[in-house]
């Protein structure tokens, strides 16, 4: 669950000023989807691009609780090694 909160308040977080950014610099009524025109008022335009940041921030913080985990962690459940004793026996 930790893990979770560590994903998603950071990329909540940095979605919003990604948002603000964005559309301060373009407007909603202007935006053009596969060459048509989106047809959507700006308050499911600004709602849309929220949860897009927020997917794409959210992907970036997975990745990186993904890559920070130990070998200890990526290895649980595999299985253990065979010590060096085990391939001596006779």
């Amino acid at each position: 669950m930790l893990r979770i909160v560590w994903v998603l308040w950071p990329s909540f977080l940095v979605a919003g000023v990604a948002e603000g950014i964005f559309f301060t610099v373009i407007d909603p009524q202007e935006l053009y989807f596969f060459g048509e025109a989106v047809h959507l008022s700006k308050i499911a335009t600004y709602s849309i691009g929220f949860f897009g940041f927020w997917a794409v921030c959210a992907a970036s913080s997975f990745m990186t609780c993904f890559l920070q985990r130990s070998a200890a962690e990526v290895n649980k459940g595999v299985g253990a090694a065979p010590s060096s004793e085990d391939g001596c026996r006779k």
